[in-house]
């Protein structure tokens, strides 16, 4: 795909400095580049398709995910990555619950990030060689987990211990699977007696060890359809 057809849109507080980044961005990748503050989350359309760069310093948990619901719920090409990454264990865990096709930490080279950004634009991973291993590993999990589930798991209480590893509430969960919060706690409860533990923390605990993190791929807006 041709760069200068496409736009990036930064995700990060508006500054001076977040102003020169943006023009650095736009200078080497050819992408039209736009800052977005992190309260603004919108399908503004620019030339299609795009790449968001969300910086994870100023955009938490929620805002993550309100980029990921519209990244798979628009008609429009959105790949998602994140900068000002921690180190891997952060990126392990934003990608437990939120679809990135690139992760770039807060001591990458600007020259290496707009390398990162161009091959996400085009349709690519930009990982670090373990975390791409930890990806391949979860899906081979996945698999082999669809034919012996564990922990004699339905279906959808293992959505529900997915969504509950990724921060979600009964609430939340509720909402996002179209149940009642009355219906989510009884699975809630089901959940427990069958993996043998006594609250969310153990639950999650035992999710990650049997099941693999929730899966960085899905799309928790989508409802499966039963």
């Amino acid at each position: 795909m041709d760069p200068a057809k496409g736009s990036l849109l930064l995700v990060t507080e508006q500054t001076p400095q977040a102003s020169l980044f943006a023009r650095h961005l736009e200078s080497v990748t050819s992408l039209k580049t736009v800052i977005v503050t992190p309260e603004i989350v919108t399908a503004k359309r620019l030339d299609m398709p795009h790449v968001v760069l969300i910086d994870l310093d100023v955009v938490d948990g929620n805002g993550l995910q309100q980029w990921q619901d519209l990244a798979a719920g628009g008609d429009e090409m959105m790949m998602l990555a994140a900068f000002n990454v921690r180190d891997e264990a952060h990126a392990t865990e934003t990608l437990s619950f939120v679809h990135l096709r690139g992760i770039f930490y807060r001591n990458d080279d600007i020259e290496l990030i707009c390398k990162g950004i161009l091959h996400v634009y085009q349709g690519h991973l930009w990982m670090s060689r373990s975390l791409t291993s930890q990806l391949i590993e979860f899906f081979r999990q996945q698999q082999i987990n669809t034919y012996r589930p564990a922990g004699n798991l339905t279906q959808r209480e293992r959505e529900i211990i997915g969504l509950m590893g990724s921060g979600a509430t009964n609430q939340e969960i509720a909402e996002r699977l179209f149940l009642s919060e009355h219906t989510v706690k009884s699975h809630i409860y089901n959940i427990f007696k069958k993996i043998n533990v006594h609250n969310r923390t153990q639950a999650v605990n035992w999710a990650r060890s049997k099941l693999g993190a929730p899966p960085p791929l899905a799309s928790f807006n989508r409802r499966a359809s039963r």
